[in-house]
């Protein structure tokens, strides 16, 4: 056995940090592990922030489990997965400045305004242009000492390799990039303060190597000296480098991934830009393009049912079988945290239509289970109007695990519903990049689908949409966008 078969991947997200180490050559994850925390607590509504020291934290302690399970010391390249959109600063000695805004902070929605106008197209709140914005506006000290402005997967690089790099995949997310040239757009950062553009790390482009790991950043993972000069893949976002893990490294194939936030993207080799914003343009961390639309409420709307009754998920689950599609008119809007399809950051959740019973804790859940899934649909719908194929998903990420789920998103999407094998499909995908930045590093040029297909399996049976449902859906999906209009008025 030979150091170049294993690769770790990391994925750095919101709720925890995921580890997977796997053997190239017997096509095998050998050891897996995470480490959970959470967001800093106390701020006020609408901020959603972490300290990178968190994720440090959690990088050492999964590298530590990890060590238990597997010989680190035959790694040959490391990849990194992160939550797309946070704001990393930097001073000049490469520390952090302040804690890092995250995709799913809101407090940036008048930022988000104002870039929207100035760009001349929708900016979501979400994206890291909002709140590098908020922080000159708001913070103008902590921006007077920033050097370096990083997404959070940048930053690990960073940490490891001891350069700043940035890759399309995840800096499409910025709302700085201009996805359809995958080059930095000087227009949108001067837009936003005429020095962003020093302060942003060059890109390079995927499957290039983002650096070497160095004693320092081996030293701070706590993996042993035989690891440095590992190659270093350049990672990319959650979402990006899931697409590598399910695989969709190829057009037709769809993927749903429900997590705290959901996304559904697909590949395509040309770009695809959504006039209407609905849809985000990204580009993909293979070459390509990964349109995707993204929801900010989803499994985190069933954490709060199920925290209100204190049952657990299995028994909600098996209570809500027995309701009727529809819950006898009960809808669930579920912009907990506002959303960002259709656009409305300052929105909360409705609970509408409720009648004697409809407070049962299973009539609640499954209203839970079917307003995150119709309001996917609506998105699904866009995709396909902008030419994706959604006619077959791959479900990924914790909600995937839910049979009941799974059957509402078929009937809702009208389209076959199959989880997959592997629960982390970031991990895996950054695992893979690794091993596809490594034979180009070789001098072989695999493609990347071609060395990603034989890793695929599906975790469980496929769902197959009901006509009578999903035409009971299709009718409950036009309600639903009604009530959202009445209550909201159009979004943008």
């Amino acid at each position: 056995m030979t150091r170049s078969q294993f690769y770790l991947g990391f994925d750095v997200g919101t709720q925890g940090t995921k580890g997977l180490v796997i053997d190239a050559a017997a096509r095998r994850v050998v050891a897996r592990a995470s480490s959970a925390y959470g967001l800093i607590e106390g701020l006020p509504p609408g901020h959603a922030e972490q300290h990178p020291s968190t994720w440090e934290r959690a990088l050492r302690e999964v590298t530590a489990s990890l060590a238990r399970e597997a010989d680190l010391s035959r790694l040959a390249g490391l990849g990194v997965s992160g939550q797309q959109h946070g704001c990393v600063v930097l001073d000049d000695a490469g520390e952090v400045v302040r804690p890092a805004k995250l995709w799913c902070d809101t407090s940036t929605a008048s930022e988000a305004e104002v870039l929207s106008r100035a760009f001349g197209h929708a900016v979501p709140a979400g994206f890291t242009a909002s709140k590098v914005l908020w922080l000159i506006r708001r913070e103008p000290e902590s921006w007077s000492r920033a050097e370096f402005v990083m997404l959070p997967h940048d930053w690990v690089n960073f940490r490891l390799t001891g350069l700043a790099t940035a890759e399309p995949g995840d800096a499409s997310g910025t709302g700085w990039l201009d996805v359809r040239e995958r080059r930095w757009s000087a227009r949108s950062m001067s837009a936003i303060d005429p020095a962003l553009a020093r302060k942003v790390p060059p890109l390079i482009e995927s499957g290039e190597v983002a650096g070497e790991l160095t004693e320092a950043g081996a030293k701070w993972l706590g993996l042993p000296r035989e690891t440095v000069g590992a190659l270093v893949a350049t990672g990319g976002g959650d979402n990006m480098m899931s697409a590598i893990g399910s695989g969709a490294t190829r057009e037709g194939v769809a993927v749903l991934s429900l997590g705290t936030s959901a996304t559904v993207f697909g590949h395509s080799r040309r770009p695809v830009v959504d006039p209407r914003g609905a849809i985000a343009a990204f580009c993909d961390s293979t070459g390509g393009w990964l349109p995707l639309l993204c929801v900010m409420n989803a499994t985190g709307v069933l954490e709060e049912v199920r925290g209100a009754f204190g049952a657990g998920l299995e028994t909600l689950t098996a209570e809500a079988e027995r309701v009727e599609p529809g819950c006898g008119g009960a809808t669930f809007v579920p912009y907990l945290m506002g959303e960002r399809v259709p656009d409305l950051p300052r929105a909360s959740g409705t609970l509408h239509g409720l009648r004697p019973g409809s407070l049962a804790r299973g009539v609640l859940f499954r209203a839970a289970l079917e307003g995150v899934a119709l309001n996917l649909a609506l998105g699904v719908e866009r995709l396909r109007e902008l030419g994706l194929a959604v006619d077959s998903v791959r479900a990924v990420g914790g909600g995937a695990r839910n049979p009941l789920w799974r059957s509402i998103l078929a009937d809702c999407f009208r389209a076959s519903v199959t989880p997959l094998a592997e629960p982390e499909s970031a991990a895996l995908g950054a695992a893979l990049q690794a091993h596809w930045t490594a034979e180009r590093a070789r001098g072989s040029r695999p493609s990347i689908d071609e060395l990603v297909q034989p890793w695929i399996a599906p975790g469980g049976p496929t769902v197959e949409p009901d006509t009578r449902r999903a035409a009971r859906y299709a009718e409950a999906r036009a309600r639903f966008a009604e009530l959202v209009q009445r209550l909201h008025g159009p979004a943008g």
